[in-house]
């Protein structure tokens, strides 16, 4: 693992966990807690050329014009049949530009699936933007 990761895994902070108690709920009961992780987190772990892996949920016609650095495409739509795809070991941050619902869809779909290593991008891809953090494909 390397040290940035491995020092903050250690200090506990490497999750900006914001464990907001659901309000809303869904057809199954409360929508469930999704866990977060800060712009300035990612970035710092990307300039530092440290391992991270992204997952880009949006569209794929979206991520084909820009995304995160070294994102990789896994479309919401299809997140269910690619799931394999996702890295079950190491720290899986997931982002969109989300309609309400659809974050806590593609977070609770991988959880029922046994992932523990996935948390979401607060903010999601507008918040990267707005702070002016590098994009490729522009």
């Amino acid at each position: 693992m390397a040290p940035i990761l491995r020092s903050l895994l250690i200090a506990g902070c490497w999750v900006a966990a914001i464990a907001v108690p659901a309000a809303a709920t869904h057809s199954l009961g409360p929508l469930p807690t999704v866990r977060r992780i800060s712009p300035e987190y990612v970035q710092g772990v990307l300039a530092a050329g440290e391992p991270l892996t992204l997952i880009d949920v949006r569209p794929a016609s979206d991520y084909g014009i820009s995304r995160l650095p070294h994102a990789r495409s896994v479309p919401i739509s299809e997140l269910r049949q690619r799931h394999a795809e996702i890295p079950r070991a190491g720290l899986v941050i997931l982002y969109c530009t989300c309609q309400p619902g659809e974050e806590w869809q593609a977070y609770e779909l991988l959880q029922a699936r046994g992932y523990r290593n996935v948390v979401m991008l607060a903010g999601g891809f507008e918040d990267w933007l707005e702070r002016g953090y590098p994009l490729e494909g522009q």
